[in-house]
């Protein structure tokens, strides 16, 4: 199979300028470590502040997961809202799962406001049966969001399930109109571009070594040089590394695959996903897929565990092939154009964490929702650093970690055939 191992995304959108090799400040107010959604919007919410913003980024700006995910603007967390109730209580899972509604607001007021030309749409989402007794599960999830959380979703029954998606292959689903899609390359560029606008002073090539507390803040060490610096926020995410050992012990990098089609026409992809839903279903080692922009199917899963490489790129490729012509066969004669991965940030108990550790302020840990939540919580972090009003429904939470563990996710291959197991039996 011969296709281009690089995102779509990447692929089509238009370049950022360089910022390498620009000379680094001796001081900042904040110095932010990762150039993805969490550390570009709390960059530009700390510059519209009037703060003395730096942006360290080890790759280029926007390289990792921020330009490489399925662009799915999500309500919810990675647990559902049964678990959520069930471990936080009521009051605390109505804060979470509202923050998770704001979250997208969050997106979508920073689109208008920058003028961001990132297809930015509300399509909602579609959350699918793998097998029949997951729709009861679904059906749970429904009435609970109605009865105790006033938030209306729709139950899509398998007999009436083609209005939303063309495949005899899930059991049904739940609908939630309040979910957005948009082209994650293009929207983290226009974060980038609206930070710099505001003031924010963007480094590429520039990785962060050690932090070390001083007198009044800390000195953020790279090769290039040393910052000062009052306040730093740890913005890495799945790139965790040595710089920030409290948060690497804590972070599990996993990776996560995309396949694109060869156009299809409108025609065929109208007929396959007619709303032009986002899309994932209900299993461990889940598929998510949608339309892209230019009526693709981007089809993503979690075909390995391993953060991406060449070869662990070309295996899943076709992995999620098989996948994807499982549910729609109609696409066979449609060839895979692109294949690529990106490292997502999971926690050891599956929730996203932010607040400040070591004097040091971190948001990370989305688990696959990272589009909303990174977006949402950077300007959150930013409010609260500049003294502004800020909402946090993570602040508190234990972020726990594994002992022995220090960012080496050598347990993959067996959480792997658990998640398999378990949607075997389940």
């Amino acid at each position: 199979m011969s296709f281009q191992q690089q995102s779509l995304w990447s692929a089509t959108a238009p370049e950022l300028p360089s910022f390498a090799n620009r000379p680094l400040p001796e001081r900042a107010d904040v110095v932010i470590i990762g150039g993805g959604y969490t550390g570009l919007s709390a960059a530009l919410r700390l510059a519209k502040l009037g703060a003395n913003v730096t942006v360290l980024e080890k790759e280029t700006i926007g390289w990792g997961a921020s330009s490489r995910n399925g662009g799915m603007v999500l309500t919810g967390h990675k647990h559902g809202i049964g678990e959520m109730t069930r471990v936080f209580g009521m009051e605390r899972a109505r804060d979470l799962w509202n923050a998770s509604l704001a979250a997208i607001e969050t997106v979508a007021t920073i689109v208008q406001e920058e003028k961001i030309d990132c297809d930015f749409a509300r399509r909602g989402h579609l959350d699918a049966a793998y097998k029949p007794a997951h729709m009861k599960d679904l059906e749970e999830t429904h009435e609970l969001l109605e009865r105790d959380f006033d938030y209306t979703t729709q139950i899509i029954p398998k007999e009436k399930l083609r209005a939303e998606l063309d495949t005899n292959f899930y059991h049904g689903g739940m609908v939630d109109e309040r979910s957005a899609g948009l082209h994650p390359a293009k929207y983290v560029r226009g974060l980038a571009l609206a930070a710099q606008r505001a003031g924010a002073d963007l480094h590429d090539a520039t990785s962060a070594t050690q932090i070390e507390k001083s007198a009044n803040g800390f000195v953020v060490k790279t090769a290039r040089g040393n910052i000062f610096a009052q306040d730093v926020i740890a913005a890495t995410n799945g790139y965790t590394d040595r710089a920030t050992p409290q948060f690497q012990k804590r972070i599990i990098p996993i990776g996560s695959y995309i396949i694109a089609t060869e156009p299809l026409g409108n025609e065929l992809a109208s007929q396959l996903i007619p709303n032009n839903r986002m899309i994932f279903d209900t299993k461990n080692f889940l598929y998510y897929f949608r339309r892209s922009p230019d009526d693709r199917i981007v089809f993503g899963g979690r075909a390995a565990f391993f953060p991406e490489s060449r070869d662990t790129v070309r295996e899943s490729a076709d992995i999620l092939r098989k996948g994807m012509l499982e549910i729609f066969p109609q696409v066979e004669n449609y060839p895979t154009a692109y294949a690529w991965g990106g490292t997502l940030g999971f926690t050891f108990d599956i929730y996203p964490h932010a607040g400040q550790m070591d004097g040091v302020y971190y948001a990370m840990g989305y688990a696959g929702h990272g589009v909303a939540l990174a977006t949402y919580l950077g300007q959150q972090l930013g409010n609260r650093i500049a003294g502004k009003e800020w909402h946090n429904p993570f602040e508190g939470m234990n972020f726990p970690t594994m002992p022995l563990y220090s960012g080496n996710p050598w347990f993959l291959p067996f959480a792997a055939l658990y998640y398999r197991f378990l949607d075997w039996v389940q």
